[in-house]
């Protein structure tokens, strides 16, 4: 199969490339589209054949539930039994935008789409080229990211390419991701209102809306049945073996420090993905990747996957990432390096 790459830097009205892409979604085939989070890779959210041609092109366990991605109310109305009053409010507080919310589905949803569980995952994008595609379709959009499975997503088209080219029959390059990170996920059918994945709405954000707001035991490591995306299997790897290392700014310098003198005594090569701040105190000669301010946790967000990726062609043997705080953004950040290692943490 050819890749269809094409090229649209800002949609100001309908462009022939996203109509021929809603075609593609529409008949069954998979495009790869940009939103605000990450790439996703659609397909006809209502024909399972089609949902099964993601899970091919990914190498994906069929038993990972996808997201399902709307233009409107109207057409998220037409996919579930209800509309609870959690819902409600995060509709009218964050959507369009980077949140999904979990819901009893109708018989309408294929049993491909979520897993076998009676609930799915629905998301209203805030990207113009998303929406638009969405809407000409006619159909919502089954869209995990697009990317192998278990790999860090993609926030540019360039890497959208490196693991799915001559695997879909299009891609609409966008530009790179605003967040960086993929859609918080919100489960709205309990007594209370419970995130499964953490994102760029936040804790804090979500308890101004909805009052007390859970935290999944899955995000800690514990083991459950999955609700939502990435929640049962190790996502967003590197290549090489990944490890966190936590610890206030002293003793974190000393265990980097450490780490880089037994890697060198053990004559294995190292990479480094850690804060401004950090970078400066420690040796220059190591391959490192910045991934912005610990001031700045919109920033790190954002380049977090292409720091994950920045080492995949690279002769590296061990990763070793700079934690930053769980607070906000922060909570996602760390949710992300976690699963990406593993959970293979160090505190210093």
């Amino acid at each position: 199969m050819k890749t269809n790459i094409v090229k649209i830097n800002k949609l100001e009205a309908v462009d022939a490339n996203i109509i021929q892409a809603a075609k593609i979604i529409r008949f069954g085939g998979l495009v790869a589209f940009p939103t605000e989070t990450v790439y996703g890779l659609g397909a006809n959210g209502l024909d399972a054949k089609a949902a099964a041609g993601i899970y091919a092109a990914k190498g994906r366990p069929s038993d990972n539930p996808l997201i399902l991605h709307v233009c409107d109310f109207a057409m998220l109305a037409d996919l579930v039994v209800e509309i609870p009053e959690a819902a409600k409010k995060i509709i009218t507080a964050f959507c369009p935008g980077p949140i999904t919310m979990i819901l009893k589905h109708k018989a309408v949803v294929p049993s491909a789409i979520t897993g076998g569980l009676d609930t799915v995952g629905i998301r209203m994008p805030d990207d113009d080229i998303a929406r638009a595609l969405i809407r000409l379709a006619g159909v919502p959009i089954a869209a995990p990211s697009a990317n192998t499975s278990g790999r860090p997503s993609p926030t540019t088209a360039a890497a959208v390419l490196a693991d799915l080219n001559g695997k879909i029959d299009m891609l609409i390059d966008g530009g790179a991701s605003t967040f960086g990170v993929e859609s918080t996920i919100v489960d709205c059918t309990g007594l209370l209102p419970t995130v499964l994945r953490p994102g760029a709405i936040t804790m804090e954000m979500l308890t101004e809306v909805l009052g007390e707001v859970a935290l999944d035991p899955a995000l800690v490591g514990a083991d459950v049945v999955p609700k939502a995306p990435g929640m049962k299997y190790r996502h967003y790897a590197p290549k090489a073996p990944l490890v966190v290392i936590k610890g206030n700014c002293t003793k974190l310098v000393d265990r980097f420090l450490a780490e880089i003198k037994d890697a060198a005594l053990q004559k294995k090569q190292i990479g480094l993905i850690v804060s401004a701040e950090l970078a400066k105190k420690l040796p220059t000669d190591c391959e490192t990747f910045i991934y912005g301010s610990q001031t700045d946790l919109s920033a790190i967000a954002a380049s977090l996957y292409e720091g994950l990726r920045s080492f995949d062609d690279k002769k590296v043997d061990v990763l070793f990432a700079e934690a930053t705080s769980e607070a906000g953004l922060g909570l996602a950040i760390m949710n992300r390096l976690n699963k990406a290692s593993g959970f293979n943490t160090i505190i210093a």
